[in-house]
């Protein structure tokens, strides 16, 4: 889905994924379900619709008590960090864990805060169902990013780390305040700057969020 800015004709590319009967969920998350309570065909006056899902389901923020007990709830992930430029990190040649040394091979220059990585995974949206065949970051290449100062990092399935030893690696970043965007779908996005634009529901208290989530080529940079 794409949209237009009046002011600048840029388009934008929305990468979230839609929230839908059969939606992919992680293996224990509750799944998705959306219901008619409230029904003009059952005689109410209008429709009310009743949705059940995980906080972590589609695309979502991840707030630092996820991993950390005791840590803030989704209503202390900054909005600036959310917005602004970005950087669509091209590693789509790569397989299995992304650890400092795979990390360090990829395209990212050094004055970029926002990153958003596309991998092999996009393609996994493109079946039914849950995959973990999909792959992330190791922790020491979330220490590294740390240490560059990164502030938001997207991931274009349903975690930022591997399947099956995901605590270290998200640990790693919400402990040093970087906001985790995951469930990106980037497979109509190309690598390269990017403007990011993405808002969470303003849910106090939740370990995680959901969010809308847009890109556009920066302006003037030819992307």
């Amino acid at each position: 889905m794409t949209t237009t800015d009046p002011s600048d004709g840029a388009a934008w590319i929305d990468i979230s994924v839609p929230l839908e009967p059969g939606i992919a969920t992680f293996p224990g998350d509750p799944t998705y379900n959306i219901d008619l309570p409230v029904a003009i065909a059952a005689g109410q006056i209008c429709n009310i619709s009743r949705l059940d899902m995980g906080a972590h389901t589609g695309t979502h923020l991840d707030a630092p008590s996820h991993f950390i007990d005791g840590a803030a709830g989704t209503e202390s992930i900054p909005l600036d960090a959310c917005i602004g430029p970005a950087w669509v990190v091209d590693a789509t040649g790569l397989r299995g864990t992304i650890g400092a040394a795979e990390l360090a091979g990829l395209e990212i220059p050094a004055n970029e805060t926002r990153l958003l990585f596309k991998t092999p995974n996009s393609e996994l949206w493109n079946q039914p169902g849950f995959s973990n065949a999909f792959i992330g970051l190791g922790d020491d290449a979330a220490r590294l990013l740390v240490e560059r100062g990164v502030r938001l990092v997207g991931a274009d399935y349903l975690s930022i780390a591997t399947f099956g030893n995901p605590a270290p690696t998200h640990v790693a970043l919400l402990r040093a305040g970087v906001v985790i965007l995951e469930g990106l779908d980037l497979r109509a996005v190309g690598p390269g700057p990017v403007d990011l634009l993405c808002l969470p529901l303003r849910l106090v208290g939740s370990d995680g969020v959901p969010a809308r989530a847009l890109v556009r080529p920066r302006s003037g940079s030819g992307a």
